[in-house]
């Protein structure tokens, strides 16, 4: 790897890590983050994707800045808890609750598995693990599971748009550090902002959380804002 990809690899890495912590749910432990949330920003280089994602998460923490945590608090259940198209599950939003579903949650197992870590108190599809997944290293990884569900990402960015939600900003930040979209993601994005997930309700118990899963690494709720 030379210097420069070395360097971009390195900022996608903190914006990713950064986002993993910002899509947690707001606590304490967000507010002392701060300060090293703000500094890594900040540490981002200008122009291009990265510096569209810096923006964006600067926007972010200055609303964080000034709006009681309380407040953020009841936004972020209102937002993600509340309002299934506001789902930070990727993988909800191209197969829905169906059973195949389940079979796209074991690939992304199977890619934290390879990595050498373990998701834990979580499923490993929700967009702040995988963010957190490329922070902690496995770069590579997480960002293929985010370019195979880019169309998921694009239309969780147009809903929370749709819904003023300061939150649009990360999603807008994790997207930047992604190639172009081709016109099959441009498409797929659009045919779901259209159609939405398909509908099928089963249990996803057998595909969520997998005790076997048991190597070192991960602990999906160390680095976000707590559980739900």
């Amino acid at each position: 790897m030379n210097r420069p990809d070395s360097q971009r690899h390195s900022a996608t890495r903190n914006v990713h890590m950064a986002a993993s912590v910002l899509l947690g749910y707001p606590d304490e432990r967000l507010v002392e983050a701060l300060p090293v949330l703000s500094q890594t920003v900040a540490g981002l280089p200008a122009g291009g994707g990265l510096g569209e994602a810096a923006a964006r998460m600067t926007a972010f923490l200055d609303h964080v800045a000034v709006t009681p945590l309380p407040e953020l608090a009841a936004h972020y259940v209102a937002i993600f808890d509340l309002k299934r198209r506001c789902c930070p599950y990727l993988t909800y939003y191209t197969y829905g609750d169906t059973r195949k579903r389940g079979m796209a949650l074991l690939r992304f197992k199977h890619a934290y598995r390879e990595a050498g870590f373990e998701v834990a108190d979580e499923l490993p599809d929700h967009l702040a693990v995988v963010c957190e997944l490329s922070g902690r290293g496995a770069t590579e990884a997480a960002g293929r599971l985010l370019r195979e569900h880019r169309a998921g990402l694009e239309t969780l960015l147009h809903a929370l748009r749709t819904e003023a939600s300061p939150y649009a900003e990360v999603v807008a930040a994790v997207l930047a550090t992604l190639p172009e979209p081709t016109a099959r993601e441009r498409a797929a994005a659009l045919r779901l902002a259209a159609e939405g997930p398909p509908a099928e309700e089963v249990g996803l118990e057998p595909f969520g959380l997998d005790a076997s899963l048991d190597s070192a690494g991960l602990n999906a709720g160390s680095a976000r804002g707590g559980t739900r």
